[in-house]
């Protein structure tokens, strides 16, 4: 599915590149490390929070569109200070 979407997406924009998913690949992971490692509902959470928060922060803030790539990683690096296990992902006790 992911060659396939690559092929559809390189016929929409006219040309296909190495690094064409770079950016999107590395916000999966900042949503799947937002919702917690290893929890698929975190994950769609964590997906959901940063689309949202993406888009109201470009829409309403003076020049956000050009900023709205760093939302994501702002927003994941406020919820790690607070909550390092992710919004959903539990504590595990540490192995000495």
């Amino acid at each position: 599915m992911g060659g396939a979407a690559g092929i559809l997406n390189g016929l929409y924009y006219g040309s296909v590149k190495y690094n064409m998913g770079f950016l999107p690949g590395i916000k999966a992971f900042t949503a799947a490390v937002l919702g917690g490692i290893g929890n698929v509902t975190g994950a769609v959470l964590g997906g959901l929070l940063i689309g949202v928060l993406e888009s109201l922060g470009a829409g309403f803030i003076p020049g956000g569109s050009e900023w709205k790539d760093i939302f994501a990683f702002a927003i994941l690096i406020l919820v790690l200070l607070f909550r390092p296990q992710g919004l959903l992902g539990e504590k595990t006790p540490e192995k000495i």
